[in-house]
This record gives structure tokens, sequence and C-alpha cells, in this order.
């Protein structure tokens, strides 16, 4: 399936203010066309949409003497680049592909901040639901000259896609949070669990924390949140972390955290730095998007606990063992402990902790964007962080999008719309094509949730807040509002203090 759209430059204001028509050197209309196709069978869809859109056009001006080369720079025609869009447009995702291709029409048919840019943007969508599925749509596009691709929607799909755009030295701006997808030309442009453990850990370091342990859950999300606590503990200078990974099982959890605290089953303390094997870097990567989990896990709040057995952790009163006896708080070989469960596993990590008496002010606890969805039944490890978008940042964009489609957008179209509007804006400053160079400027740009910068490994470094659990059934309050500058802040490899290989 594919759709073109050409946005091209309006009427000039001075003939539409006469009501006259303009003068043909002055005019280029907005087309909208629309084609779909589809297999026998598969059915037949399609999108309207209504009116034409007008952009302001300089007024031609002549005068005495003027011969036929004289055109003013304005009205000399312009250039024509279309943007590809990878997107599932049929099927049973083709609501929620609608929806991120118009995220990214409304980005790109934004009028320039100033003057008429040199360079015409049109839009030309690809279905990565119909045969040969987003290896196709992506060969599709680059055969039709797009000069940058914005998608494929899923991890699966953006390693579908990558050969083909790469062989035509296409950029790619997916929509994944899967950062295993990011490569040079391939960026990841969803809320990955790395870029939150990287504000994490800036923030605890602010505080004072220098020694980080995680106690993670061994999936996917798990993983990732691991494997990003050792690249943010690098990339700022830090002593290598300890991570230990568990299973849902309650007995595995207590072992994993013991083995963090530096004791043994029968309680005995154990070498400094023993937590098992070190993560496994081939794991799968993440099945959904975090973006949209952020936006879509109100599921989980009914099995997030308001309170657990045996007292609140964050208190720092003696708890209790499942078996009722009290276990004697040890001295802790971290200040800094990053947790990656939600829902039931969560509870009964918590338990756990209460009973280890791991809490403040000894140690920070963080975790997942994940829990801003139950943030109020979180009061056991209250003074826990999570790293998150601001959400009072989109409250601008959803307006706008409301106003033009009769409903709010869903998170993920905060996604498209940022990718287009990096191109909009590059757009808007005189460039005529969008090499790596351009869009991994170090300035980044500015999106719907905050700012953003591309790197040129693939990866998008994103400005996020920090928010702290204060508990007694009430949300969690912003403690660290984005920071305007997320180039990253990368420490000399000198200054790294190497510590004994530890993790689970």
């Amino acid at each position: 399936m594919t759709r073109a759209y050409s946005l091209l430059s309006g009427l000039c204001a001075q003939a539409l203010a006469a009501n006259a028509p303009p003068s043909k050197a002055g005019m280029a209309r907005i087309s909208v066309a629309y084609a779909t196709y589809a297999p026998k069978g598969r059915g037949l869809a399609a999108l309207g949409l209504g009116g034409l859109l007008l952009a302001g056009c300089a007024q031609q001006s002549s005068g005495p003497g003027a011969g036929p080369a004289s055109v003013p720079e304005a009205q000399k025609p312009a250039a024509t680049r279309s943007v590809g869009v990878l997107l599932p447009l049929s099927g049973a995702n083709a609501p929620l592909g609608r929806e991120l291709l118009a995220g990214a029409e409304m980005a790109l048919a934004m009028q320039p901040v100033q003057g008429t840019p040199g360079v015409q943007l049109k839009v030309d969508a690809h279905d990565t639901a119909a045969p040969g599925g987003a290896a196709e749509a992506a060969a599709a596009a680059v055969r039709a000259g797009d000069s940058v691709l914005i998608g494929p929607l899923t991890s699966g799909d953006t390693a579908e896609a990558a050969p083909a755009a790469q062989a035509g030295r296409v950029p790619v701006l997916a929509l994944t949070s899967d950062v295993t997808q990011a490569r040079p030309g391939i960026w990841v442009m969803g809320i990955t669990p790395e870029d939150q453990v990287q504000r994490l850990v800036e923030q605890a370091r602010q505080e004072g924390r220098k020694r980080f342990a995680a106690l993670l859950p061994d999936n996917p999300l798990g993983r990732a949140m691991g494997n990003g606590l050792q690249v943010a503990c690098r990339d700022q200078g830090l002593a290598e972390p300890v991570i230990s990974y568990h299973s849902s099982a309650p007995d595995s959890v207590t072992d994993a955290l013991k083995q963090l605290s530096g004791i043994n089953s029968n309680g005995a303390s154990l070498p400094a730095g023993v937590a098992g094997a070190a993560p496994d870097t081939q794991a799968q990567p993440l099945p959904a998007d975090l973006a949209t989990a952020l936006g879509q896990a109100g599921n989980e709040a009914a099995s997030a606990p308001a309170s657990v057995p045996g007292g609140n952790v964050s208190n720092g009163v003696a708890g209790m063992s499942a078996s009722g006896q009290s276990i004697a708080p040890p001295s802790l070989p971290f200040d800094a402990l990053l947790l990656g469960d939600t829902g039931l596993p969560l509870k009964t990590v918590m338990t756990a902790l209460n009973d280890m008496q791991v809490s403040l002010p000894a140690v920070r606890i963080m975790g997942p964007g994940l829990w801003a969805a139950f943030a109020s039944k979180l009061g056991p490890i209250r003074g826990a962080w999570y790293a998150a978008p601001n959400p009072s940042a989109r409250q601008g964009f959803v307006a706008r999008f409301s106003a033009q489609y009769q409903h709010a957008p869903k998170p993920l179209v905060d996604l498209t719309y940022d990718a287009a509007g990096a191109i909009r804006t590059l757009t808007d400053e005189g460039a005529k094509d969008f090499p790596p160079k351009l869009l991994t400027r170090p300035a980044g740009f500015q999106g719907v949730d905050g700012a953003f910068v591309l790197l040129p490994d693939g990866r998008v470094r994103r400005a996020l807040a920090v928010f702290e659990v204060i508990g007694s059934g009430a949300d969690a309050r912003m403690i660290a509002t984005a920071p305007t500058n997320v180039a990253p802040r990368v420490a000399p490899a000198s200054s790294a203090v190497k510590a004994p290989a530890g993790g689970a």
C-alpha cells in the first residue's frame, strides 16, 4: 500500500487578501493524493483527508528593465524531498498505523519559523503489513528515492527494514525502544530502558551515590536495564555495578538480594563483589516498546501492592523474614539499587527489601518508568525514583492534535511527530538532504516530551525528568526536571574505576 502526500507551498497572502486569484509565479497548491491497494481477499482501505493547507508565499515583484532571468530567489521552484513512513496501514494494527502517520503529517505540515524553506517535503507512506512486510516497504521507499525513513514500528520490523535502508544509504528513524537495533544510520526513537537508567544514575551521582547494584528480573526488560546500568556507570566514570538476576519465585529474589548484600544463605558474610554470573548480552530484544507501556500500563496497577507485610521499607524499622525471624542489617556494599519488576513480582521484591532492611538513607532505590502507571501504590518503597517524560511537556501537542483530529493522541504518536519534526527543523534551517552529520548535531532537537539528540551509534538520548515515590496513595512528585542539554556526558576511559566483575 502506498500513500503519497505532497506538502507544497500555498497561495500567496496578498492574493487571498484581495480575493483575487494568485499569480502563476506565486501559486502552488497543496495536493493530497491517496492510493491504496491490497491483494485479493485482503480488502481495500481508504483514508479521507479534507481540505487544502495554505502556506504564505512572497509577492512577485518586477520593475522596469527587469529581464526574464531576474526571478527573485523566493519565486524559484523549490526542490522537493520525500519522507518515507513505514507503518502498518492495513490489518489489525491499521488504526494505530494511521494515527502514527497523522503525527508525522502534522509535523511536516508545520509552517517554517522564518521565511519559506528551500526544500518542500512530501510524505511517502508504505505499508509494513502488506506482503513482503517491512523489508519490502523499506526497499520500495529506497526505490522511490525517499530521503529519510520514519518507522518501522517494532523491533522485528526494524531488523527487517535495516538492510535495504543501509544499502541505499537512507537514514532510518525507527519507533522501537529496543536499543539492540541501534547502529549507525538506524536510530531508535523510543524511550529506552537504557536511557532511563542513564538519567537515574546521573541524578544519583548528584546525590553522592557512587556504588551501584541491580536486582532485576531475568526477562528482556531486566536484561536491558542491567546492560543500561553497566553502560551508564562506565560512561559516568563509576565502578562497575554488581547485577543479580532472579526469577519470580520468592526464594530466588531473596537469594539474589543476599548475594548482592554479601550474605550467604546461612547469614554469614560473603566476600565483597560476589553476586553470580554476568548478564547475558545475547538476551532477546524487548517484546514491546517501552513508550507504549508508559502510556498503557494501567493494568499493572491492579496487581501492585498497597502495602507489604512486615513493615515499611522506607522507615528503617527492622523487618521480619517470611519465617518470622528478624534479619540483622548487613553492611551493604552498594548505596544505590536498581529494580526492574512491576506488578505482583514487585511485591515479592519489596518484601525481600523489607526483610533485609534495604532502604533510605543507606540505599537509594530506583526503577523503571513503568512505575508511573501505579506510583501511588508503591508506599513500601517510599523515596524510590524512576525516570520518565514530564507529562506536562506534551500538553501543547495534545491540544493541537486534539483540535485537528478530535481525539487525544496515543503516546506513540509523540515519536512520529518528533522524528518528522527533526526533519522539518533541518529543512527550515536550509538543509536539502539529511545526512548523519546533520541528524546527529550536538544541539539536538526539541520534541513533544522534551529535548532529544541523535547519537552517531544509533542511540537517542532523551531529556527525562526524575520522579520520587511518596506513598500514602499520592502520585509521585517530580524532583528533577528534564535537562535542557542531553548530549552524552562520557567520562575519560582512564577515570573509570574498575571493580571485580559481578552480576548474576
